[in-house]
Parts: C-alpha cells; structure tokens; sequence
C-alpha cells in the first residue's frame, strides 16, 4: 500500500481534493488545516500500487511542485492482505515506483564498488580453491542485480540516459571484479601461496568457461526473477540468482588472466557476454509484460 502526503496552498485545495475523492485506488483521503503554515491544507490519503501512476499524472496536472507532495510506501499489518481495499495487491506494481527504484541504482555509488568488490575476493577464491560454497557466497553479496534492472528500466522507458548510466554502472562494477581477480590471483601466485604450475583450468568450476544450452537458459530465467523482484524486498534474496550468470564467470575470467589459463579466458568472456545480453533481455521482456498487464488493468 502507498501514502500520499501533501501540503498545498488553501487556493489549490479544493481542486486537489475533488481529484483524490475521484480518482479510482484512492482511498481514505483526509483533510486538515497545516499546523506550521497558516495558508496551507495538508492531504493525507492511501493509494494503491495499480493508482500510483494516475495520481502522479494528476498532481502534475494540478501544477502542484514535487516538494509539496510525498508518495511512500507502507506495511499494510492489518486486515489481511485479501481484505485490502477493493481486493488489490497491497504490494502491486508501481510504474513511478520502479523508475525512483532504477534511477537510484544508475550509478556507481560506493557501497555498490565495495560489496562487488569484496564479492570478486570471494569468488576468486572459489574458483581458485574450487569451492562452490564461496561461489554461493560471492553471488549472495554481489549488488549486480541493480544496475542491471535500472537497465531494463531504462529501455522499457526510453530513456537512453537512465539505460546508458545503468549499463556503465554495470560495466564498472563487473571490470572491478575481473581486476580486483586478476590482481588477487596473481599477487597469490607470486608470493608462493598458489602453486607456480596452477591452471585455471585444473578448478572444478572449469565449466564456467564453457556454454551450453543451459547458459541460455538459466540467463533467462535469472532475468525474469530478477525483473520481477526489482520493486519487491525478494530482490536480495533474488539478487543470488542473478549473480549465478555474471560473478562466477568474471571472477574465472580475472583468475585465468592473473594465475594462468589464458586460453580459457575468451572462453569465460564469451559466457559473461552471452549472460548479460541475456540477463537483460528476458529482464526487458519482463517489464514491458508487467506494464503491459498494469495499463490493461487500470484501463478496465
């Protein structure tokens, strides 16, 4: 469920009012005199996902500047979820909510370079030590997810910006782990802790390097939970299945580039690319679907 705050001009309130009292997903609306400013009527109103849109699109008509109007998302405790006004999903999709989403995840900001980082260590670990339960662990603290649904948002929207800027977010992010790889493992294999005759290739995770159907398919797949999940709090569990497609294959890439396997690098390469094209495909599709099904729905 969503909640709009706002706290408009008395002259503008009485339009404002009439639109929340018939906006369809509006409910609840209250109003009441400002406390702080005297010239002022605050609104306060539940909104449901499906409504979001419209009463954007409206408070715009309105002229109403963004500084005066706040949309947030809530807990619904009670009733029941399948009690919720008008039997709507309390948690349904929200296009302005996935935009917000998707710009905030646009760019590189430092905590997203540090958890990618510290997951390339992992994972450049796993591939060296061949431990699938560090790969597991890599893809659990890879925030990869992020940039690359603000992509699939950026496309769906048409904007080049936001699409672009999440795409280069990515690049960076999955460059960082080949090098913070590359470096890792060749730093081990030059103070003597990696065996001077180590291959890439001797790792049982050798078949990161390799594509096959199931490349294509577990891609695919990936991008769809993940797209599904992007305005969801399933996304950090779902962010795992995501990483599966990208971590693991840029962290083989950054160890056979550092500690030997050369050979098998493009191999690596080859199945990063393949997984983020599709990564971003199926996760494309997906939204289009989505918001498809939402404008279907609101027009009914």
């Amino acid at each position: 469920m969503l909640q709009l705050r706002s706290s408009i001009a008395s002259d503008r309130a009485p339009r404002l009012s009439a639109t929340l009292r018939e906006l369809k997903g509006v409910h609840r609306v209250i109003e009441s005199p400002d406390a702080v400013e005297a010239d002022s009527v605050v609104f306060v109103a539940d909104v449901e996902p499906a409504a979001a849109d419209r009463l954007v699109e409206a408070i715009a008509e309105l002229e109403i500047p963004v500084e005066d109007f706040l949309l947030t998302r809530v807990d619904v405790v009670a009733p029941p979820r399948h009690h919720v006004i008008g039997h709507a999903d309390a948690n349904g999709f929200a296009w302005v909510e996935v935009m917000d989403q998707a710009r905030s995840n646009s760019r590189p900001l430092a905590r997203y370079l540090a958890l990618i980082n510290v997951a390339a260590v992992v994972a450049a670990l796993g591939v060296i030590t061949s431990s699938s339960i560090l790969i597991v662990g890599a893809m659990a603290l890879s925030p990869d997810l992020l940039p690359i649904c603000a992509t699939c948002v950026g496309i769906v929207a048409g904007r080049r910006g936001l699409a672009a800027g999440s795409f280069a977010t990515l690049a960076v992010g999955l460059t960082g782990v080949v090098a913070t790889a590359t470096v890792l493992s060749a730093l081990l294999k030059a103070t003597g802790l990696l065996a001077s005759g180590f291959e890439v290739e001797q790792s049982s995770l050798a078949t990161l390097a390799h594509t096959d159907y199931s490349t294509v398919l577990v891609a695919l797949a990936a991008g769809i939970a993940g797209m599904l999940s992007f305005e969801t709090r399933a996304s950090a569990a779902v962010g795992v299945a995501i990483s599966v497609t990208t971590i693991p294959a840029s962290a083989y890439l950054g160890v056979a580039l550092g500690a030997g396997g050369i050979d098998h690098a493009l191999g690596a390469l080859t199945v990063l690319l393949i997984n983020i094209s599709l990564l971003i495909l199926s996760g494309t599709l997906t939204l289009l679907a989505q918001r498809s099904l939402h404008r279907a729905g609101t027009a009914l």
